[in-house]
Formats: structure tokens, C-alpha cells, sequence
């Protein structure tokens, strides 16, 4: 197994989206694709959840949601609030490892590298299973400032960041929009490895998957391709 981290310069920069598109792109090597949500907040039992958009999109059907919380906050104040048990790094790990069957796990954070999903951040889960991470970002102003923090983190921690991909790239892109794609891998020294279009997330599984493949650069080895 392999596993692949997905984490955000912040929230709501594309990150299911992105997860989302990168096991459409997997299943499209012709590797078999495991997801899983660690933390899940914002959303009531019953409710579909981002898991629940990835299989929208995918039919990737090899999910885990660990941890569920009803408050839309930081994972560890949602558990807090709702008088859950914080989850564990250990226990998390283990978690993810009981995916093994699957080619590749993809796991999706909650907010940025640092928010807590539990006792823990999601970059302290990465050095703990030795995996890579994919940051999305966003196109717009301030994306250069939270894209070069969050994977100068990464390198702090010996992490190894897998790649930047534009989580929501728009139709009519403007100037900033322009220089930033231009301007993310020398800011960062991290190479742009994927862009998806905005409004993807709406589309349906058939265009999804067939348009996803094309959305990252071709030959890049973390997706088998």
C-alpha cells in the first residue's frame, strides 16, 4: 500500500475535490483506491459527508470516516463540544493501515496542515506513516504567502511535499490568478503537479472521471501514471 496525504493552505481551497480527482485518476492507472476522512466535522449523523463526494464522483466505495462531528470547527473543539474522545494518533494510524489491500490510500485533512484532527496535526500523522503530501491551494491573492508557510512546514518536518495543485482554477483567470500559477513552484520549490477546474465538484462521475486524468502533469509518479 501507499498512501498519499491531502492536505489545504486553509479551508475550502478544493481539497475533497482534489481527493476526489486524484483517485479518479488512480482508478485510471488501473490501481485499486481507498479513501479516508480521519475527521469529519460540520455534518450530523446521517448526513452525507465529504467521503460521501468522493464516492459521488468516483465510485471509489473503499472508505473510512473515523471520527464525526455535528459543530463546523477544528476537530479537536468540535470533539470537545460534542463530549467526544479525542482521536489518537495511534489509533488513527492503525486506522489507515487497515486499508492495506487497497494500491493506494488517500487521506484527507481537515483546514490546513496544522489544524488538530485529534491529539494531533495531520503533518505529525504523515511523519508517523512516513507519507508524502499533496498541498492545495488556492488561486488567488494570498496564495503565495500560505503555500510557501505550509510546505516550508513540511520541509521543517521532513515531510516530503508530493506536489501543489490549484484547487479551484476559474474560467476567466485574472491577473493574480495568472502570476500566481506562474509563480507558486518558484516561491515554494515545490513543482505544480495538478489544476482543476472551478465548478468541477458539480459535475457528474462519467465527465468527472474522464476529465480528471488531465488535470495533472503527465508522468507524475505519485498517481502510477
Amino acid at each position: 500500500m501507499s498512501v498519499l496525504f491531502v492536505t489545504g493552505t486553509s479551508t475550502d481551497v478544493g481539497k475533497t475535490v482534489v481527493t476526489a480527482a486524484l483517485a479518479a485518476t488512480a482508478l485510471a492507472a488501473g490501481r485499486s483506491v481507498a479513501v479516508c476522512k480521519p475527521a469529519q466535522t460540520g455534518v450530523t449523523p446521517g448526513e452525507p459527508g465529504d467521503l460521501a463526494e468522493v464516492e459521488r464522483l468516483t465510485g471509489v466505495t473503499r472508505t473510512l470516516e473515523i471520527a464525526r462531528y455535528p459543530d463546523p470547527l477544528a476537530a479537536d473543539t468540535a470533539a470537545l463540544r460534542s463530549g467526544q474522545p479525542l482521536l489518537t494518533l495511534s489509533e488513527t494510524a492503525a486506522a489507515i493501515d487497515s486499508l492495506a489491500e487497497a494500491d493506494l490510500t488517500l487521506v484527507e485533512g481537515a483546514g490546513g496542515l496544522l489544524v488538530r484532527l485529534g491529539e494531533f496535526t495531520l503533518l505529525e500523522l504523515a511523519q508517523k506513516l512516513d507519507a508524502p503530501v499533496v498541498v492545495v491551494a488556492a488561486a488567488g491573492l494570498g496564495t503565495l504567502n500560505h503555500s510557501e508557510l505550509t510546505t516550508r512546514a513540511l520541509s521543517s518536518a521532513g515531510v516530503r511535499c508530493a506536489g501543489l495543485v490549484i484547487g479551484s482554477w476559474p474560467d476567466d483567470p485574472g491577473l493574480a490568478e495568472q502570476c500566481n500559477r506562474a509563480d507558486l513552484p518558484r516561491i515554494t520549490g515545490v513543482e505544480l503537479v495538478g489544476v482543476v477546474p472551478a465548478g468541477a465538484g458539480a459535475w457528474d462521475r462519467e465527465r468527472f472521471c474522464a476529465a480528471a486524468p488531465g488535470w495533472f502533469t503527465a508522468g507524475w509518479s505519485v498517481l502510477g501514471r
